[in-house]
């Protein structure tokens, strides 16, 4: 199955309008989103094209293909607007015979019990990773609408064993086989 993984669209309806234009043209069949959705937070300024009541609109359109868990930024005022669940933390996603837990990466994924994942799909920085910790593989897509450390605005594809880091202008800037 193909994957698309974004995180941190922080209520920008221009790039996740951006965003789902690529997922509807990617093939992907699910979109793994990893919290702070709607709300930009206290710490950030407002994302360009901020417009939570917009991208909820946007992403009740492709509910059924849309698992998300919660960020330090969404509540449950968020949820009453979202036709998808959002308030859990974590989610297990198994796809060609690897084992993934998502979070969104606020609290510390160590304290995870990781037996048995491959993968930890995590958001929060808004900078993108792909290491490798006692045989784990961490991922972060980094962030739609808010990048920090002059990183690209994107999302990564797990496809075939591999997964893909791409901005959202469509530049593969990274990649790791599973």
């Amino acid at each position: 199955m193909k994957i698309m993984i974004a995180s941190d669209i922080h209520g920008s309806a221009e790039y996740c309008r951006r965003l789902l234009e690529i997922f509807s043209s990617s093939g992907s069949e699910k979109l793994l989103l990893l919290g702070d959705v709607l709300y930009h937070g206290p710490r950030n300024g407002l994302c360009d094209g901020y417009d939570p009541k917009g991208v909820a609109d946007m992403l009740n359109r492709h509910a059924a293909d849309i698992i998300c868990i919660k960020g330090n930024c969404d509540s449950e005022v968020d949820q009453m607007v979202l036709d998808f669940p959002i308030m859990s933390e974590t989610a297990i996603i198994c796809n060609d015979g690897v084992t993934a837990i998502a979070i969104h990466g606020h609290k510390d994924p160590d304290k995870l019990p990781l037996k048995g994942v491959d993968i930890v799909f995590s958001g929060h920085t808004h900078i993108p990773d792909n290491t490798v910790k006692n045989g784990v593989i961490y991922a972060n897509p980094g962030s739609v609408s808010i990048p920090k450390m002059g990183t690209p605005k994107g999302f990564i594809i797990w496809e075939n064993g591999t997964l893909n880091w791409t901005s959202l202008e469509g530049d593969r800037y990274d990649s790791r086989d599973i």
